[in-house]
C-alpha cells in the first residue's frame, strides 16, 4: 500500500503541474502572465515528468528493498585498502544525501591503512533500486600518497550489492542447515565489544554462503542481523537463478584487476568514466564525496533501455 501509494502521490504530482503549464499558457495569452512565468513553470514540469520516468525503471519488487554493500580491495595492496575505504566513505555520503540510515555490518581494516573488506547496510525505500548497477570492479588512478617516489598507481577495489530482506519478503531457512561461530570483534568499540565473543559467523550448508557480522554489542544482536544478512543474500541467488543473470552479473564483475573494470576514477586527469553508459564527469572531487546520481542514472536507464531492446 505505502509503494502504491508513493506512485500514485508522483503521478497526481505531475498531472498538476502540467495542467498548471496550461492555464498558465491560457494567462499569456491573455496577458495576465509572462512568458517567462511559462517557461519557468515549463522547466519545472518537464524536471518532474523526467524524475517520474526514471523512478519507472526501479520497477522490480527487490528495488524497493533496502541494500547490504560489500566492498573488497583488489589488486594493489595498501594502495587499494586505502581505495577500498575511499569508495566506502563516497557509498555512506551519497546514502546521507538521500536520507538513508546507513549501518557498518562487517569491517576489515588493512594492514598499514584502508580496509581489506567492509559490509554496509543502506536502510531505506528503493536504496537497493538505486544501487544495483554498482556491481563490479572500481578502478583507482591517481599520485599515491603511499610511493615515495611520487609515482601514478593504479589499484582496484569490488563492489557487490545484495537486497536486504524485510517482512515483505518471505525466506525459509531450516536451522539445521546453519553452522555458527562465534569471535571478537575487530577495531575500536571499547573493551566489552573487544573482550567478548560477541561477533558471529554463520555458514549456510547448502548454498555455501558464510555471513559474518559485528556490529551489534551482544552476540543475540547480531545473530539476528546476521540471519537476514543471509536470508539476504539467498533473495538474491533466487532471484539471479529466476531471472537467469547470474552470468551477465559474473561476466561483469570479472575478475579483480586491470581491464575488468566497471568505472574508472582518474584523479590526475580530473575525471571519471563509467565504462557501461560512457556517462563521465570533471568532478572527481564531487564524485568522492557521494555525489553518484549521475552514474546511478544513467546506468539505470541505459539498463532499461536495452531492455527495452531486447524484449
Amino acid at each position: 500500500m505505502k509503494s502504491h501509494k508513493q506512485w500514485v502521490e508522483q503521478f497526481t504530482r505531475v498531472a498538476n503541474l502540467i495542467d498548471e503549464v496550461e492555464v498558465l499558457q491560457e494567462f499569456v495569452r491573455e496577458g495576465d502572465a509572462t512568458e517567462e512565468d511559462l517557461e519557468a513553470q515549463y522547466d519545472l514540469s518537464l524536471e518532474a515528468v523526467e524524475e517520474l520516468e526514471f523512478r519507472s525503471t526501479l520497477n522490480r519488487q527487490e528495488d524497493e528493498l533496502g541494500a547490504v554493500l560489500e566492498i573488497n580491495a583488489g589488486a594493489g595492496g595498501t594502495e587499494a585498502c586505502d581505495w577500498a575505504e575511499m569508495l566506502l566513505r563516497m557509498y555512506a555520503m551519497w546514502a546521507e544525501r538521500r536520507g538513508f540510515k546507513i549501518n557498518e555490518l562487517n569491517r576489515q581494516d588493512g594492514d598499514v591503512a584502508g580496509i581489506k573488506s567492509a559490509e554496509l547496510e543502506v536502510a531505506g525505500d528503493f536504496a537497493y533500486g538505486w544501487l544495483k548497477g554498482e556491481n563490479g570492479v572500481h578502478r583507482l588512478v591517481r599520485v599515491s600518497p603511499y610511493n615515495a617516489q611520487g609515482k601514478r598507481m593504479t589499484s582496484f577495489a569490488s563492489v557487490f550489492v545484495h537486497p536486504m530482506v524485510d517482512e515483505r519478503i518471505e525466506v525459509e531457512i531450516n536451522p539445521a542447515d546453519l553452522d555458527w561461530d562465534t569471535f571478537r570483534s575487530s577495531g575500536a568499540g571499547g573493551q566489552h565489544v573487544n573482550k567478548t565473543e560477541s561477533a558471529v559467523r554463520v555458514r549456510h550448508i547448502p548454498s555455501g554462503i558464510v555471513v559474518e557480522c559485528q556490529q551489534e554489542r551482544s552476540q543475540h544482536m547480531n545473530r539476528d542481523k546476521a540471519i537476514q544478512m543471509l536470508k539476504s543474500r539467498l533473495y538474491e541467488r533466487e532471484l539471479e537463478r529466476q531471472m537467469e543473470e547470474r552470468s551477465k552479473i559474473e561476466s561483469a564483475k570479472m575478475k579483480n584487476e586491470w581491464g575488468s573494470q566497471i568505472r574508472s576514477y582518474v584523479l590526475d586527469d580530473r575525471r571519471v568514466k563509467d565504462h557501461r553508459t560512457g556517462h563521465q564527469t570533471s568532478q572527481t572531487d564531487s564524485v568522492l564525496d557521494g555525489d553518484l546520481d549521475g552514474f546511478l542514472k544513467a546506468f539505470l536507464m541505459h539498463h532499461e533501455g536495452s531492455n527495452g531492446v531486447e524484449d
